[in-house]
């Protein structure tokens, strides 16, 4: 098939920046090329169908290419725009959808700019001079699916789940909406653009006025999409399908999961719903196991660091606890020393809730307390079944600690998280939770606390505009813990490989409270924290200024970590 010279430059260009942002690599490049010429087809719809680039990159490049605006489902009427002029059957044949007509001008969505014959037929059919915007295939399908109906209804937004009766004609009402194909594909789309993106969640948030789909990407939430809020009943019961949910159910959260096939890797998602005021909260969180990177030095660890951590992984028994906030890689950081310490001779156990990811050569449990399989039902099975290595997912009550413990009394290392502000608050806690301070000295090998700061982007991060200060002030605090290096105090600027956010990924800082035989004499005494940390402690902010030091990340984003006011 020979293309027009139009489309050659278009596809050559869109190949060239993919390739040098990243977003493709070479030989994913070379076997769509081959796609495109067996097939016959355009190199960026086979992109496109070989969930090799998400379908809204291409055409926001296609709308820059025509110098012409992309349309989205915030630009959709709430009723057919001319339709006694354009038939439901011309909009979804030509891939053309009608937005406003504002005055004699006709505002059009089209899916191909590069065929223009399908705008002047509409020009000539309306009488109207035809201003186009570009459109991608999904949200047009969605879009023309809602205005134009085949049976001739709409979607409306008090539909049959509003109706929390949980009947037979409200499930089938439900089931028929989630299973026409343009909310099949639409909901494939959101998944497969947040796993594409590199998010970790996907929120999908019922609003008044818009069904707002959200991604979690690098530990901020960015708005992506919004969509008519007569489709909120239609997507939360697709997604809830495929999570094996009870549709019919709104009045209470349900948890669930999924597994989808995306460009020939199996991802899980686990599920959450919530009833909100304007209907039910979705929350998708993104487990791929193909992106778990389980070395500490991916994790953004420096030497120092590891060796340390090392130090405590190579321990016969005790305790090693890591702490921080929800999201902050509590239980990516374990799955890594599961790695680490993992050998043909040893048996290792985990108990968790749930388990996110398989580790090979571990037995993993997971709790389900609905049948009585709690924590400390589940630590006290586990005993007798002759572990040398336990993972605790979280010790969060007093007798997962009491076995917790136990287990370390009897010769067991013993991993597990546990949810504080810092190292030294872990004890108090562990205090709170009735252990008994000699208990605690004896089985206390080491609390790591930790934080996720966002990794500037390799590509784009410039010197700060204030490095001179910044140099001064972290040499003033940290003098002669820094290396010898020249300092590379940056920030970040933005560009087409980071989505214009200035970062890419993101790294861990960290603070190792490591229980020395003084340390352990000192807690049994009660000690002031001043005291027992002294002034020579690796705090997470002097960790994460010498990340910032370095060129990993930004000062502001190591003090926003740290909770240290900015100054």
């Amino acid at each position: 098939m020979i293309e027009k010279p139009d489309v050659k430059t278009f596809c050559s260009r869109l190949a060239e920046k993919a390739v040098s942002s990243q977003a493709l690599d070479q030989s994913s490049l070379e076997r769509a090329e081959r796609a495109a010429w067996q097939t016959g087809s355009r190199l960026d719809i086979v992109l496109i169908q070989l969930g090799l680039l998400p379908e809204s990159e291409i055409t926001k490049e296609l709308a820059a290419f025509h110098g012409i605006p992309v349309a989205t489902a915030m630009n959709a009427p709430s009723l057919p725009v001319l339709p006694e002029a354009l038939s439901a059957q011309f909009v979804k044949n030509r891939g053309v959808l009608p937005l406003r007509l504002d005055g004699a001008t006709l505002h059009l969505a089209i899916v191909d700019p590069f065929d223009q014959e399908p705008a002047q037929a509409v020009a000539y059919l309306t009488g109207h001079s035809v201003v186009m915007s570009a459109i991608g295939r999904s949200d047009f399908d969605q879009l023309a699916a809602l205005l134009y109906p085949e049976g001739g209804g709409t979607l409306s937004q008090s539909s049959a789940a509003e109706q929390v009766g949980g009947n037979d004609q409200d499930i089938r009402r439900l089931t028929d909406l989630a299973s026409e194909a343009p909310v099949v594909k639409l909901a494939n789309q959101i998944v497969f653009e947040a796993v594409g993106s590199g998010a970790s969640d996907i929120h999908i948030e019922p609003k008044p006025d818009e069904l707002a789909i959200r991604y979690r990407i690098d530990g901020h939430l960015r708005k992506m999409q919004s969509l008519p809020p007569q489709l909120r009943d239609a997507i939360t019961s697709r997604i809830k399908i495929l999570a094996k949910l009870n549709i019919a159910e709104r009045r209470l959260p349900q948890d669930g999961r999924l597994t989808m096939a995306i460009r020939g890797i199996d991802i899980d998602f686990r599920v959450s719903t919530v009833p909100t005021l304007h209907g039910e909260s979705v929350v998708l969180r993104i487990l791929d196991k193909s992106q778990m990177q389980l070395s500490f030095e991916a994790l953004g660890f420096s030497g120092e660091e590891i060796k340390n951590l090392r130090r405590q992984l190579e321990l016969p028994n005790g305790i090693f606890l890591v702490t921080g906030p929800t999201g902050s890689g509590k239980t990516t950081t374990l799955y890594t020393a599961l790695k680490e310490i993992h050998r043909p001779g040893a048996k290792l156990f985990t108990v968790e809730d749930p388990v996110e990811y398989q580790l090979a050569g571990v037995n993993q449990l997971q709790i389900a307390p609905g049948i009585g399989l709690d924590f400390p039902h589940a630590l006290r099975s586990i005993l007798r079944q002759d572990p040398d290595i336990i993972m605790i997912g979280e010790i969060r009550d007093q007798e997962t600690a009491r076995i917790a413990i136990q287990s370390a009394l009897t010769g067991h290392l013993v991993l597990s998280t546990i949810h504080t502000n810092g190292a030294f608050e872990t004890l108090a806690r562990l205090k709170d939770m009735g252990g008994e301070d000699y208990l605690l000295a004896a089985t206390i090998n080491g609390v790591l606390a930790q934080r996720l700061t966002r990794r500037l982007c390799l590509h784009c991060a410039e010197p700060h505009k204030n490095a001179g200060f910044w140099e001064d002030r972290v040499n003033r605090e940290l003098g002669s813990h820094l290396s010898s290096e020249r300092p590379r105090i940056l920030q970040a600027r933005g560009c087409s490989a980071c989505g214009d956010t200035g970062y890419h990924g993101r790294i861990a800082i960290s603070e190792l409270l490591e229980i020395t035989t003084a340390r352990r004499n000192l807690i049994t005494q009660k000690v002031h924290e001043d005291l027992f940390l002294g002034p020579d402690w690796q705090s997470l902010y002097r960790n994460g200024l010498m990340k910032a030091w370095a060129g990993l990340t930004t000062v502001e984003e190591v003090m926003i970590a740290a909770r240290v006011p900015l100054q």
